[in-house]
């Protein structure tokens, strides 16, 4: 349908307006995923389809809906908004946006359905958002697609042979999932080329790094077996494959995966599940590492393999980790990464880049490959992830996971996010998504699709935009337009010569446009902005006079939150003030009524202003009466009298006292002020005049020298006190002693005998020989 033309005699936005449109163009920006912000705001447009495509607003094309000099954006509102003010069908009209075209049950019989629905179509309007449920049941026994990709570099001789001797528990495991398995076989060593894979003839021949072992020739990528139900086929191409060498310890795992993702015909990828098991002992080419062998060209996606399965890998670079998530997405294939210890952190930080990978670590010759195969599939499919492919820009997919069971029912205010996943998911056990589409923008028709990781089934969602209206049929020379126009959505489009909202302003003679003569010294808004075109003349709203409109009668001075202070009347923002009020806001009174005092005015302090006192400085209250803060104020006044003598207090004082009068008092026993040495008092007259009597304080001791005298004598008289008491009770104690050792010494008894203890200092000794002789 034609987009309706604007009618000529236009309604121009005022302030209000104006804020509309800004938000109208900043609302796409600020809308956010989900319509988190609640209920729509309708912001007015002028045409019906552009009003369909602003969130939240319907369309009135109800002939004799708008009032005279109403605007054509009045016809868009809230469709609550519209029916209010006698609109009966607002455009468009309430209906089930929303079909289902294919819905089949859930089912995990022979044909298995794990994905419901499987196409639903949707009609959008911009900015309102459209939810539908996904459910999704992972089936029992789902057919099952592994490609064992396994690394023959010489380093892995004990795990080619484990996997000789384990083959056979591999697939005797994968059956226990599902008995609609095929698995196939490949294997991967390096680039044919320096400095990967010597050159000498001998050693392409056999590039065994030892003697007496023999390898098979390097290669980049072999297809050995094609996925296969033959599970013998797969046992005995396993038992008879031999190792092979390269130079560097990096192997070109990436050119395998490539080439095992695209060759889908080759290798036989069906619409199972695809599982790609990679197995190797050290770390991998990326892209990049060929230009060493002067290889610059990136892969380009496509299958290169021979009819032999071979792969040369000599004409491209190896391909980037984004390269490879990428196709293994497009392709629906999960990937086990089955690698020894040593090199298993650079693996877990490769699978966190590639979506729907894990990582498993290999005992040093793969005796427990069974196991991480096991462990790795059942991680896989507990965890389900609901993606979308091919939506637009400007097509807003948002989810929400409801993974117990049973579902807890529609969304509420539950937030919504980018992804859905629910993990720790059984066999068997139903999980609900709830998905929210919202267009931003106006889009061609288009369809995207939805599917869960490593599942082939998907939903098919296709997207008509509400972006025109069908209001019904045209009406050409219609009376709404006064016979000179076509009405299309309530909306005239006039006749050539004829203008205005209903076509019935004549195009005047001399050329100049209707808009024109409602332009205000070459403006560019019509009517100052504050009013309507009418047939060359303004027609203005709410508060707005004068010819162009360009005098706001409610833009004056407020006092007291009145305009004009309530005393006169507003006029092109201008006050005329009544009566007797004067002033810019009219709230200035002539009178002096109020400013009146026993004496003078204002009581001479001040001036009387719109009949009320002004004071001067140091004067306030209602008839500036009252001296503020009167005892601090004079307080040099009183310094300046302590200095002089009584006789020239008059003389030098004047200044610092601010001519107050002077009044000397022999004693002050009211007086409420005191500083320094002085009492006093102010007080004013009702002519204004300051009275300042004052006294000296009578005289008294300066109580603190006499406590300080006091005290120490105090302490004096109890120290020398103190000294004496101690000292005669130590004359006392000094007597009694003497008294008792005099006692003591006469009731001695001296006796002259010889101490039986005392050794004279001479000792006699007799010969015996000489008293013989005699």
């Amino acid at each position: 349908m034609a987009r309706p033309q604007v009618p000529r005699r236009m309604f121009v936005r005022g302030p209000a307006e104006s804020q509309m449109v800004l938000l109208s163009i900043l609302l796409p920006l600020l809308h956010p995923l989900g319509g988190v912000l609640g209920a729509k705001t309708c912001v007015p447009r002028p045409s019906c389809s552009e009003c369909i495509q602003s969130p939240g607003c319907a369309w009135c094309s109800a002939k004799g809906f708008l009032q005279a000099g109403e605007p054509s954006e009045r016809r868009c509102d809230a469709k609550e908004a519209l029916t209010s003010r006698g609109c009966k069908e607002p455009y468009p009209p309430e209906t089930d946006e929303t079909l289902l075209m294919k819905d089949k049950e859930l089912s995990a019989s022979d044909d298995i359905i794990q994905l419901r629905p499987q196409q639903i179509d949707f009609q959008l309007r911009v900015g309102v958002p459209q939810t539908f449920k996904v459910s999704f049941k992972r089936a029992e026994g789902y057919p099952i697609d592994l490609y064992y990709l396994m690394d023959l570099s010489f380093s892995m001789g004990d795990d080619l042979d484990m996997i000789k001797k384990l083959s056979q528990d591999m697939v005797r495991t994968l059956q226990s999932f599902t008995k609609k398995l095929r698995i196939g076989f490949g294997s991967f060593v390096d680039k044919v080329a320096l400095p990967y894979v010597s050159q000498m003839k001998r050693k392409r021949r056999d590039p065994s790094p030892h003697r007496g072992t023999s390898c098979q020739p390097a290669f980049s990528f072999q297809n050995l077996l094609n996925l296969t139900t033959d599970t013998a086929a797969f046992e005995k191409k396993v038992i008879g494959q031999r190792i092979s060498a390269n130079l560097d310890s990096p192997e070109s795992g990436f050119d395998a995966i490539m080439q095992a993702a695209v060759c889908k015909d080759v290798i036989g990828w069906d619409d199972g599940t695809k599982i790609l098991v990679y197995t190797s002992d050290d770390t991998f080419h990326m892209a990049g590492d060929g230009r060493l062998a002067g290889l610059s060209e990136p892969p380009d996606g496509h299958c290169h393999l021979s009819p032999s399965g071979l792969y040369d890998g000599t004409r491209f670079d190896y391909p980037s980790i984004g390269q490879l998530a990428r196709v293994l997405t497009a392709n629906n294939i999960q990937l086990i990464f089955a690698v020894t210890k040593n090199i298993s952190a650079a693996y877990e930080e490769l699978s966190k880049m590639i979506p729907q990978s894990v990582v498993g670590v290999l005992e040093s010759d793969s005796s427990n490959v069974v196991q991480i195969i096991k462990n790795a599939y059942n991680s896989l499919s507990s965890s389900v992830v609901l993606e979308h492919h091919g939506a637009p820009q400007g097509l807003e997919v948002a989810y929400q996971a409801h993974c117990t069971s049973p579902s807890p029912g529609p969304p509420g205010l539950r937030p919504w996010s980018q992804r859905a996943e629910c993990k720790d998911i059984k066999i068997n056990q139903q999980v609900d998504f709830y998905v929210q589409l919202n267009m931003s923008r106006c889009l061609e028709q288009t369809e995207f699709h939805l599917s869960v990781q490593g599942i082939s089934e998907r939903l098919k969602v296709e997207v008509k935009m509400k972006c025109e209206c069908d209001c019904g049929p045209v009406e050409k020379a219609s009376p709404s337009c006064s016979g000179h126009g076509t009405l299309r959505c309530g909306i005239c489009s006039c006749d050539p010569g004829f203008l205005g909202q209903t076509c019935d302003c004549l195009q005047s003679e001399d050329h100049v446009s209707l808009d024109e003569k409602c332009r205000h010294g070459g403006s560019s808004q019509l009517c100052s902005g504050h009013g309507s075109c009418e047939c060359g003349k303004c027609a203005c709203q709410r508060s707005f006079s004068g010819q162009f409109c360009e005098c706001d009668d409610s833009n004056c001075v407020k006092s007291n939150q009145q305009l004009c202070g309530g005393n006169g009347k507003c006029v092109c923002g201008k006050c005329n003030c009544s009566g007797a009020y004067g002033g810019e806001a009219c709230d200035c009174s002539t009178l002096d009524d109020r400013c009146q005092t026993a004496g003078s005015p204002c009581s001479g302090s001040g001036e009387c202003l719109c009949n009320r006192c002004v004071c001067k400085g140091g004067f306030d209250g209602d008839h500036c009466s009252h001296i503020p803060n009167n005892c601090t104020k004079y307080e040099k006044c009183v310094t300046c009298l302590s200095k002089h003598k009584k006789e020239e207090v008059a003389e030098a004082c004047g200044v610092p006292c601010e001519g107050a009068v002077l009044r000397h008092k022999k004693a002050l026993r009211d007086a409420y002020c005191s500083f320094q040495s002085f009492l006093y008092d102010v007080t004013l007259t009702p002519q204004g005049i300051v009275h300042l009597r004052y006294a000296e304080m009578p005289s008294s001791i300066d109580k603190t020298w006499v406590i300080i005298g006091s005290s120490v004598s105090g302490i004096l008289f109890i120290g020398l006190l103190i000294i004496l008491i101690s000292r005669l009770l130590l004359e006392l104690s000094y007597r009694r002693e003497y008294q008792s050792f005099v006692a003591s010494q006469q009731q001695t008894n001296w006796k002259e005998t010889r101490n039986p203890l005392f050794k004279g200092a001479t000792t006699t000794v007799m010969n015996p020989l000489h008293m013989d002789d005699e």
